[in-house]
């Protein structure tokens, strides 16, 4: 068993008061994070070790909290799981005060800069500015890599204690290779001057990874300092290939840049280093932190056995953190959650014996270990993978093809992004890609209404059909309607017989970034139908789509977007 991984903890005797569902829920959530987010009931028991009635229990459960999807005969991680990492990022502040910066150096010097944190004796990825090049970096936030094999690494050793050194040589001796480690390619035999190394960071301030994670890779770290105490807060880090700089030249050409950014860094800790103000929870539609009596107790009547009550309470303590609430007591956990101080005892005893939470002095904090638990593969996850699954269910309930879609570039076409298409006789052919005239469509009207009044329409634009409203003005004016009822209908302006209605999705704050629509032939439905039977249920979709939006937003750019 290796000392870093969660396993190591979870093989140690549990305490006598630890909440042993939790404890196996816990245990499916990071084998399907393992998994890249999907394993079907079987395979989660063969990974996991667990009955079968208890993994369907299990997901059951976390399907209820909106934490995964059970999609068909597999559990697939959902966004919303991403609220629990969400939790640790918005208590540590790092991300939303520093990734400002990272991405301005990302972009001045056209190279990926990350932020890491320390994890016991490995380094896990808090913020990601990458280069969109043939040849990029595939690490996510949330990934764990052995301290001995990254730029950060020796830089958070030289904060290490004689306890700490002794776990690291333990893990290396029993696992040699990193094999405990699975975002990076397994390699032994090349790290016997990690002390060392860890020795020269300290007297220089820098490390570099000379190809340490694998052949081509190069990267140069400086640490950022905590104001409060002088520690190490995270490190910021600029990462490129030897196809554009070796170690030296990545040493001598842009390390002088990034210690100028990380003064910046240092300068924002000081002036942000007041605490600020606890911020409200998002809500996804699941237990969140307050009414958790109540939504239990509706899921038990509903699910019967099936729901595990003590794993959704477990689950839902980590919500309790945030900003604004990085540290909190027994008491205030129980106050935060509702629930009783004897059962949030019980739940905070569990994730600090498996590592998620820490305490001194009778406060807990989380720990970057939560970001394992589904936040490097979600993190990836697009705006149309986050809709796909919602507009399957909306093509369901309606009996007509339901689609997702973007404003291109200048703002003249709409482009296809995810799109479920019924299997009726006839129905409406459009393929993923696609593009068509923004002012033309249902999808392109929503959108455009968001960008009143400076919106880009084409100048005498050939009409698709004899009923297309080409005119400028009379246009604005159906855009500004479209915007006031927060729906459009186009009917048979784009292409005879075609019938389509489309609501606008929109990001946390509020700006319009896609558009989600239903189309159909026009014998399928009069106008009045589309209105009184689909949008309500169009509606309901992109609300389900921008609450799982807002928690995978809160501190990425989703893909997409």
């Amino acid at each position: 068993m290796l000392p870093n991984a969660p396993d190591a903890a979870a093989a140690l005797p549990a305490p006598a008061e630890a909440v042993a569902p939790l404890m196996r829920g816990i245990t499916v959530l990071r084998r399907l994070t393992e998994a890249d987010g999907t394993l079907s009931p079987s395979a989660l028991e063969k990974a996991t070790g667990l009955a079968r009635s208890t993994v369907d229990r299990i997901t059951a459960t976390l399907a209820r909290m909106g934490y995964v999807r059970l999609d068909g005969r597999d559990a697939v991680l959902a966004p919303r799981l991403m609220e629990l990492g969400n939790a640790y990022l918005a208590a540590i502040r790092l991300p939303r005060l520093l990734d400002t910066h990272a991405d301005a150096l990302a972009d001045e010097l056209d190279e990926s800069v990350s932020l890491a944190v320390r994890d016991q004796d490995g380094v896990r990825f808090i913020h990601q500015a990458t280069r969109r090049r043939a040849m990029s970096l595939s690490f996510r936030i949330g990934d764990l890599l052995p301290a001995e094999r990254t730029a950060p690494g020796p830089l958070f050793a030289t904060e290490w204690e004689p306890a700490d050194w002794s776990r690291w040589r333990a893990r290396r001796a029993a696992d040699p290779e990193g094999r405990g480690f699975p975002a990076v390619p397994p390699r032994g035999g090349a790290y016997d001057d990690f002390e060392d190394r860890t020795a020269r960071a300290g007297t220089q301030g820098w490390a570099l990874d000379d190809q340490l994670i694998e052949p081509g890779l190069v990267a140069v770290s400086v640490p950022v300092r905590d104001p409060r105490t002088g520690r190490v807060a995270c490190v910021a880090s600029v990462v490129s290939h030897t196809s554009r700089h070796t170690a030296d030249s990545l040493r001598e050409t842009l390390l002088p840049r990034l210690r100028a950014t990380v003064a910046e860094m240092e300068r924002e800790l000081r002036e942000s280093a007041k605490p600020p103000a606890a911020a409200a929870v998002v809500d996804g539609g699941g237990p969140g932190s307050s009414g958790l009596a109540d939504w239990t107790g509706a899921s038990k009547q509903e699910l019967g056995r099936e729901f595990v009550e003590s794993l959704a309470r477990g689950l839902t303590v980590i919500t309790s953190f945030g900003e604004g609430r990085a540290a909190l007591t027994l008491t205030e956990v129980a106050q935060a959650t509702g629930l009783a101080r004897a059962t949030a005892r019980r739940a905070l005893i569990t994730l600090e014996h498996l590592g998620y939470v820490e305490s001194y002095d009778r406060v807990f904090r989380l720990t970057p270990r939560v970001l394992g638990l589904g936040f490097p593969p979600l993190s990836m996850l697009p705006l149309s993978g986050i809709a796909a699954p919602h507009l399957a269910e909306l093509s369901a309930r309606v009996h007509d093809s339901a689609s997702l879609a973007v404003l291109t570039e200048g703002g003249h076409e709409v482009q296809y992004t995810a799109r479920v298409a019924t299997s009726r006789i006839m129905s409406v052919n459009i393929t993923l890609g696609t593009r068509l005239p923004a002012y033309a469509t249902s999808l392109g009207r929503v959108m455009l209404a968001d960008l009143l009044p400076e919106v880009p329409l084409p100048e005498s634009p050939a009409p698709p059909t004899p009923h297309t409203v080409t005119d400028r003005r009379e246009l604005l004016t159906i855009l500004d309607r479209v915007r006031e009822a927060g729906y459009a209908l186009v009917d048979g302006e784009l292409e005879e017989g075609l019938r389509s209605i489309a609501v606008p999705v929109r990001e946390r704050g509020g700006r319009v970034v896609a558009a989600v629509n239903v189309a159909m032939h026009s014998s399928r439905r009069s106008v009045e139908e589309c209105v009184a039977e689909v949008l309500p249920e169009l509606r309901d979709a992109a609300g389900r789509i921008e609450a799982e939006l807002a928690v995978a937003g809160m501190f990425r750019r989703v893909p997409g977007v």
